[in-house]
């Protein structure tokens, strides 16, 4: 069996403050909305990635990692357009496993991570 993609769900609490920060911050467009009377869903693309946002009120099990690892084309022009939104950052770190990564949490605290090759 093989698959061709994947693409994470991520809970948001509030879906349009969640939608501007994936606009604003990460340059994520929305392709597709959905949800009567209020939106609550999203298909959000940047290049190749996919997102989607789901409005969510009830409980989620703890979780401190990655919701997502995003690949940007460049790294550091991504970093230059996060830092003009005042979005804190973690990182750059070199992982023992050959990629220059950060850390970057949206307003849900789902922590996404940019990673490039640091050969």
């Amino acid at each position: 069996m093989s698959y061709t993609n994947a693409t994470p769900v991520l809970r948001v609490s509030d879906y349009q403050r969640a939608k501007a920060f994936y606009m604003d911050v990460l340059g994520f467009e929305v392709m597709e909305e959905a949800g009567e009377p209020v939106t609550g869903f999203g298909i959000c693309r940047a290049g190749a990635a996919q997102i989607f946002l789901m409005a969510w009120n009830g409980p989620e099990a703890a979780y401190e990692n990655w919701r997502v690892y995003l690949y940007p084309q460049d790294l550091d022009a991504q970093l230059a357009h996060i830092a003009t939104t005042g979005t804190p950052v973690k990182g750059p770190t070199i992982t023992e496993y050959g990629m220059r990564e950060v850390e970057v949490t949206d307003p849900d605290g789902n922590v996404l991570c940019l990673g490039e090759d640091a050969g």
